[in-house]
Parts: structure tokens; sequence; C-alpha cells
């Protein structure tokens, strides 16, 4: 789960500052600050079935709003949906917060 969370923080984070340093490309949107934004709390932990469900949909938002390939953004909404799902694992501030969950299934 960590890696998952690190993959996706990373991208989303990148995605953010990869237009401040090129000369002459416009600077990051909206939509993706906020992708950005999510990234940090992914990395963190924090409300990950909320923020992953969030980042998902941004991450869908931008793919399909850029000229080049939408490939990487589904890619990265993809994992980012699995981690809304799976939820935020042990080390995280949302297992320290919350409690970590187990599900135990008994046999009949």
């Amino acid at each position: 789960m960590l890696i998952l969370r690190l993959a996706v923080a990373a991208f989303l984070i990148d995605d953010a500052i990869a237009p401040l340093t090129k000369q002459g490309s416009a600077g990051p949107t909206v939509a993706t600050l906020a992708a950005a934004a999510a990234g940090v709390l992914l990395l963190a932990g924090l409300w990950t079935p909320v923020v992953g469900c969030l980042a998902a949909l941004l991450e869908l938002w931008i793919g399909f709003a850029r000229p080049d390939g939408p490939w990487a953004f589904l890619m990265a909404a993809a994992i980012a949906f699995g981690l809304a799902f799976v939820g935020p694992g042990a080390w995280s501030f949302d297992a320290i917060a919350y409690g970590r969950k187990r599900i135990s299934i008994r046999a009949r």
C-alpha cells in the first residue's frame, strides 16, 4: 500500500511542478493543483477513501482535457481508485487517528 501511495502521490505532485520548470509552458491549472494537493494527502494517508476518489476524478478530467495522450493519467486514476477502495494502510494518519480495521472471514 505504501508503494502505491508513493507512486501516485509522486505522479500527482510532479504533474503540478513540471510546468513551472519548463520555459514557455503554461503554468499548472486549478485541476492540476487540486490533484497535487490530493497527492500530498494521499502521501500522508489522510482521508484516503475520499481523497483517492477525488484524485481519480481529477486525473480523469486532466487526462481528457490535455492534447497529449491520456494513458498516464488513466493509470494514475486507476491507482487512486484502487487506493480509495483498499484504504490507507497501516502506516498512515488515518490508521493512527481511527485505528486499523481488520476484516476476518470465519469458516462456516
